[in-house]
């Protein structure tokens, strides 16, 4: 039994994606057990208001942060080994997808132990709002959703302060699934520094495309899910925050980096919101694909068959490619 699985996932065990999902969540908390870590070191404005390294590979913090309204949580998945060894690691940050019930617990339930059991790569599974889309919004009647910042401002470096880590870009990769996906993507446009890998599992890539059905899809599920009526994106759009976070519009980012994707082929043509989501993930990154061809940029991308959902065959070979790519354990 993994001791962090607050008790509401019994009721979530798909892994969600860019749905808002036939279920509804709980809204509560359910307190995870907990034991105080007096060497944890305070970084970048986070504040840790529990913990739990009992263990020995998956340990878990919730932090107090001015950039979310709420206190987000984080899985931290260990090599085996870790606490004695003394060696240093690559790290990945893994996104989860979309919708109510999706959180830092997706990828456990997902299997991402076993996928990752003897691999020698930190593994870091953030909070990033149920459909909070990666971003700083544009607005918000909640109260501050500042995922972006938390992210790439607060976590990095606190992961850095209080584990072994290669602290540069080639110690780091990024991956995501829906949503997570669009996140991995977007991060490594907008932050060149800081990954040397990207890979996106059934993540849209183009934002502009079809009149920019996936910024109004990110518009829609933040207003309904996660920003009480306020926006990812805004309306009007900003466009200088469409195009920032547009892989199609930032390849240059991409180069000299790995780069891993992943579509289903073939949606299933009665689930009407797979055929939808998995049809526009997959034309968006056959899209991207195409201007990286243009660029002259190397990629490995996969259509296996099927429609939005996390294959671990194609994880776990991304995790050994990216464990071939990334500064070895040491």
């Amino acid at each position: 039994m993994n001791q962090h699985h607050p008790s509401r996932r019994n009721a979530f065990k798909t892994v969600g994606g860019l749905s808002l999902g036939l279920a509804a969540a709980s809204g509560g908390f359910f307190a995870t057990s907990t034991s105080a870590q007096a060497d944890t070191v305070s970084a970048a404005g986070l504040n840790v208001v529990e913990s739990s390294e009992n263990n020995p590979r998956m340990w878990y913090y919730r932090f107090e942060t001015p950039e979310i309204g709420w206190n987000p949580a984080v899985n931290v998945l260990l090599p085996d080994g870790y606490r004695d060894d003394g060696r240093t690691y690559p790290v990945l940050y893994l996104l989860h997808g979309g919708g109510p019930g999706q959180d830092f617990i997706s990828w456990d339930d997902a299997g991402i132990r076993d996928l990752s059991a003897g691999k020698p790569i930190i593994i870091v599974m953030p909070d990033g709002g149920p459909c909070g889309w990666y971003s700083n919004p544009v607005n918000t009647n909640v109260g501050p959703r500042n995922w972006e910042t938390f992210h790439m401002e607060q976590l990095i470096p606190w992961i850095d302060a209080n584990f072994r880590t290669h602290a540069e870009s080639e110690g780091r990769a990024v991956s995501g699934f829906s949503m997570g996906g669009f996140g991995a993507l977007k991060y490594t446009a907008k932050y060149f520094g800081h990954f040397a890998s990207v890979s996106s599992h059934s993540g849209p890539a183009s934002m502009r495309r079809d009149v920019g059905a996936v910024t109004h899809w990110a518009n829609v599920t933040s207003a309904a899910v996660e920003l009480g009526g306020g926006m990812v994106y805004g309306l009007p759009w900003d466009e200088a925050r469409v195009s920032a976070d547009n892989a199609v519009e930032n390849i240059e980012s991409y180069r000299g980096k790995r780069v891993f994707l992943a579509a289903g082929s073939s949606p299933d043509p009665i689930n009407w919101h797979d055929l939808i989501t998995e049809a526009q993930v997959l034309a968006g990154q056959r899209e991207f694909r195409t201007a990286l061809d243009d660029a002259g940029i190397a990629y490995e991308a996969h259509e296996p068959a099927g429609g939005h959902f996390i294959r671990p065959d194609l994880v776990q070979r991304d995790l050994d490619g990216m464990i071939e790519r990334l500064r070895s354990a040491g």
